[in-house]
Parts: structure tokens; C-alpha cells; sequence
């Protein structure tokens, strides 16, 4: 699939996007666009898929994207077909990270919401109380006035600073240029696990690349990165099986240890647990 690059309309008074999507189903195709983007269904269910992630929303699902994040939400049969009883609908809100100018997010108040844009690149599906509070402030936000608008944004920002309720959808190797930062060690670290994902990698192997010990590399891997070093590995290996499986008809068994799997049995169990289904039900879902 190619994903379409949107280029949104915005009002010349308003700094960010905020509109209602209504209709017999969501129209918009496979896509990205450079802007920043919450999704919150108000009514509907389908299937949406974010980079790699295929998933399912109903009402009051919430998502948040980064920029050039590919996705789409197709709705399920009874919406595509015109036999629901209501129209579909959606609150969406976009922003660029230069909406209040070049400088913003430069500012030492939002240092705390830059790391949450680095999370979204991979896109966040957000759940609990943190849902509940953004999902109030962004229904209201179509009757508010702009200073009003305005500062429930700030109020999202905030909520998104302090929460751990979220899920992250696409895998790291679907984001080609994902890095959690500028430092020489993130770049070698990730640098070196999108290039040898693979192979077997030692963790002694990844921390001489980063110069630490194996409990130092551990322990920073894991404050970082928020996840234990095999658990990112599989992430990336997942994320290219899956781009495998989209791209061509090879067998599982292939994919897998062209992924780095060295048993099939391990490969199907992981895929499951990271994307609740198989590797041929995920095919099967492209497909379709």
C-alpha cells in the first residue's frame, strides 16, 4: 500500500485544526501528513491501522500521531455499506510543531511534552482517565473561541506530560528514522540493532557499541527506551515481518528467519502476543 500525503486546510484566524468528520463512513484513504494528530471516534467501529499496527476502535477510542505517520480507519461492513442506523463521526485535531512559531517548542515550559511528540511517532493509542479528561476537552473545543481553543490544547499537553496510559502502535523498525534523540549513543545503539536485527545479538555484542557494561546497558536501555533490550528487538524484527508480509507472498516460515527468528514456533508466538493474531491472519487482514 502507498500512503497518500494530505495537505490540510487551515483557517487563516485558527494556529490549529480542529474539525468534525460525520458521514455514511470515513472516507480518507491510507495517509500521512506533516501535521501532529488526535483522533477521537465519537461513533463507529473498524479497524484502524497505524504504520504496522492493525487494531480496532469503537466509541471514545483515542489515538495520537506523529508527523508523516502513515494511517487509516476503515469502518466495519454496516458503516461501508450503508446499513447503520447513524452516521459515523469523528473529532480530529491537528497541529504543526511550529504553530505558535519557530521557536515554541524550544521553550523550556513544553520540554516535558517534546518527549511525548518523540513517543507518537510511532502513534499512541491513550486509555483510562487520561482518555476520559483529553476526550471531554476535545468535544467541547468545536464551540469554543480561540483563546478557549487554545488553552485546552495546553490542558491536552499537559494530561499527555504526566500520563503512562497509552499504548505505542507502529514498531520501531517501521519508523525508519526513529531515535530517541541526538546523542552519539542513541544513534550507535539503534544504528547498529535496525542494521543486525537479523542475526543473533548478544547483549554483550549492543553494549560494547554503546562503550557501557551489560548491567550499565540494561539499566540505561531500560530508562530510556522504556522497554528491556529484547523486547525492542523484537519490536523491530515483528515491524519487518510485517512489512515483509505486505510486500510479497513468501512463506511464514521465510519471513521469519529473515527476521532474525531462528524457530518458527517462537516467531508465530511473539508475532501474536505484538499484534493479537497471526502472521497469516495479519496477511489476511491486508489483503482484505
Amino acid at each position: 500500500m502507498k500512503a497518500v500525503e494530505f495537505h490540510l486546510p487551515q483557517d487563516v484566524d485558527k494556529s490549529f485544526i480542529v474539525f468534525r468528520e460525520t458521514g455514511d463512513f470515513f472516507p480518507a484513504p491510507w495517509h500521512y501528513h506533516v501535521h501532529y494528530e488526535f483522533v477521537l471516534v465519537t461513533k463507529s467501529t473498524g479497524r484502524r491501522m497505524v504504520g504496522d499496527h492493525i487494531g480496532y476502535f469503537g466509541e471514545e477510542d483515542l489515538v495520537f500521531m506523529g508527523s508523516v505517520l502513515p494511517h487509516v480507519w476503515v469502518n466495519d461492513p454496516i458503516y461501508l455499506e450503508r446499513r447503520a442506523d447513524h452516521k459515523a463521526d469523528a473529532l480530529v485535531l491537528h497541529f504543526t510543531d511550529d504553530f505558535l512559531g519557530e521557536d515554541f517548542m524550544n521553550i523550556p515550559e513544553i520540554e516535558n511534552f517534546k518527549k511525548v511528540l518523540k513517543l507518537a511517532e510511532r502513534g499512541m493509542a491513550l486509555r483510562g482517565e487520561t482518555r476520559t479528561k483529553i476526550n471531554a476537552l476535545i468535544k467541547q473545543m468545536p464551540e469554543m473561541n480561540g483563546l478557549q481553543r487554545l488553552s485546552s490544547l495546553f490542558l491536552i499537553f499537559d494530561i499527555m506530560s504526566n500520563t503512562t496510559e497509552y499504548d505505542l502502535l507502529a514498531s520501531p523498525r517501521f519508523i525508519q528514522n526513529f531515535h530517541y534523540g541526538s546523542s552519539d549513543r542513541f544513534k550507535k545503539i539503534t544504528g547498529y540493532i535496525m542494521q543486525n536485527f537479523d542475526k543473533d545479538i548478544s547483549l554483550a555484542e549492543v553494549a560494547s557499541v554503546s562503550s557501557m557494561g551489560v548491567t550499565a546497558f540494561c539499566n540505561f536501555f531500560k530508562e530510556q527506551f522504556r522497554v528491556t533490550f529484547v523486547e525492542y528487538l523484537t519490536t523491530v524484527r515483528i515491524g519487518h515481518a510485517c512489512k515483509l508480509l505486505s510486500q510479497n507472498d513468501r512463506k511464514v516460515v521465510e519471513v521469519a528467519y529473515e527476521c532474525g527468528f531462528t524457530n518458527l514456533a517462537n516467531f508465530n508466538r511473539q508475532f501474536k502476543k505484538l499484534k493479537s493474531m497471526t502472521p497469516s491472519d495479519y496477511r489476511r487482514t491486508l489483503n482484505i
